[in-house]
């Protein structure tokens, strides 16, 4: 078992270290088990579509424990704070996030500001929404063992960083207390940095990763469970040349504790448990990996300070808090 490990660890540390000496280094965007918590993040057009001044903060840790045939930890850790509001003098919302990804021996840190214009469709409601980014991205090179020594891509090269600006668009869908559809894409331009190594033949550059993503839900009670909401939803997410797919459920009591169950195919299988006290929601989730590698937490604090907008006899409420 112990020498499968070690196999399963250094096919992993080879691929890593391959995706990271290409010509173009384009890092994925990470997709959370609670993916419900990251909306905000994912679709600009999201933005305002709750009933007040939404504040979220969630930290991952990928493979806990996970490290390198040299005993670094490399196992991926990412943590994203959110946050957004209606604005009914702007006919939308506003929302910001800030998301640090670190994988490897590469950190980014990326900041998020934008709008979304609310179209009211006469019983829902659509937000198409805009956001610019800065990207901060940084990889220590010296950390890097090629397979071939001396290769070119990476002589003369120690810890590089580079800033990046991209845009993200989005639009989001949802009848109030029913279906939510969403539809947006990540780093539109898919901006590349110089090269990293103008003395080398050929070089690495920076470049942000172009991603799409596709979310809908679904919340719903049954009669005679008066006390029981169901949520199912799901979250998918390409660069094209990959893909991932989150399909959870999760039961709600009396919008005070809620479990559920996650499925990333091919990959894991994770348990969610939130609690809500007035308006502040914890959750927290377990992936069991089905690859033989550790399991991944997630940690998520959610703050609502509900607002009164004196709108119509229809109830917005967060999809995030279902």
């Amino acid at each position: 078992m112990s020498n499968l490990k070690n196999k399963v660890k250094h096919i992993l540390l080879f691929i890593v270290a391959l995706l990271m000496t290409r010509g173009a280094m384009a890092q994925q965007l990470p997709i959370f088990t609670q993916h419900h918590n990251s909306y905000a993040f994912a679709n600009p057009g999201f933005f305002g579509m709750s009933e007040g001044i939404n504040l979220m903060g969630l930290y991952r840790q990928q493979w806990a424990g996970f490290v390198d045939a040299d005993g670094n930890n490399v196992a991926p850790q990412s943590f994203l704070l959110s946050g957004d509001m209606p604005l009914r003098v702007l006919h939308g919302g506003l929302g910001f996030s800030v998301l640090q990804d670190h994988i490897g021996f590469e950190n980014d840190v990326n900041i998020g500001l934008g709008y979304s214009y609310h179209m009211d469709l006469g019983g829902s409601t659509l937000g198409i929404g805009l956001s610019g980014t800065l990207i901060n991205r940084s990889v220590d090179f010296s950390q890097l063992h090629p397979i071939s020594e001396g290769d070119p891509l990476l002589v003369g090269l120690g810890e590089e960083s580079a800033m990046l600006f991209d845009f993200n668009v989005g639009v989001f869908w949802q009848i109030p207390e029913s279906v939510f559809v969403g539809f947006s894409v990540v780093n539109v331009l898919e901006s590349m940095t110089k090269a990293l190594n103008d003395n080398a033949e050929s070089s690495a550059s920076f470049v942000t990763d172009r991603t799409f993503y596709l979310m809908a839900g679904y919340p719903f009670q049954f009669e005679g469970l008066p006390n029981f909401k169901f949520v199912p939803s799901v979250n998918f997410m390409t660069d094209i040349s990959a893909w991932q797919l989150n399909a959870s459920m999760k039961v709600v009591y009396r919008d005070l504790f809620s479990l559920g169950v996650n499925y990333r195919p091919q990959e894991s299988v994770g348990l969610m448990v939130g609690l809500t006290i007035k308006d502040i929601t914890v959750g927290y989730a377990y992936d069991i990996n089905t690859m033989g590698l550790p399991g991944s937490h997630e940690i998520a604090l959610s703050y609502c300070f509900k607002l009164d907008l004196d709108r119509n006899p229809r109830d917005y409420r967060s999809v995030r808090y279902l």
